[in-house]
């Protein structure tokens, strides 16, 4: 005969078995963007870095979806949808006058603190002024070949958000 605490024991682990993304909440990734001024950059006022978080959500049957964002409000104002197809989406703002001279380039760099050696799908260009924040699917495949597409694209209290997705 099974006692209380060896039928607790194997119920949770067939309820974690059962529904595995009812029982872990999902985190969102921290993703760096490293600035790298450029050759011709006049200014020692550039930002440092940038922040982008990205977070799954939950899974579906047949595809998966991940939602974010990226904390462009900090270096930049006035930013919206400048340009936008089923494959990359680009946001551009006015740089903050402490920026306005910076002329710089991101890439991911880190994500969740561990070095990025994959393709950065996420982009930065600080040039005349302006901030143009770039998420492009170009060149990925998901788990059956195709481009991920871009599902959502917009702003969200002051910054870009987004939700690309694909088949598995």
């Amino acid at each position: 005969m099974m006692g209380w605490s060896q039928l607790s024991a194997l119920l949770r682990i067939l309820f974690l078995g059962i529904f595995p993304v009812l029982s872990a909440p999902v985190l969102a990734s921290t993703i760096e963007l490293q600035l790298h001024r450029a050759g011709e950059s006049r200014s020692t006022d550039c930002p440092v870095k940038a922040i982008a978080y990205q977070t799954p959500k939950p899974y579906q049957e047949g595809g998966y979806e991940t939602d974010g964002m990226v904390s462009l409000q900090e270096i930049a104002t006035q930013i919206s949808v400048a340009q936008t197809d089923p494959f990359s989406v680009t946001w551009i703002g006015t740089l903050k006058p402490q920026f306005q001279n910076c002329q710089a380039t991101a890439g991911m760099t880190s994500i969740d603190g561990q070095p990025n050696t994959e393709h950065s799908y996420l982009r930065m260009q600080l040039l005349n002024g302006k901030a143009h924040f770039i998420l492009d699917m170009t060149g990925m495949q998901d788990a059956n070949g195709f481009t991920p597409v871009i599902v959502y694209k917009g702003m969200q209290q002051a910054n870009p958000r987004w939700t690309w997705g694909g088949t598995d």
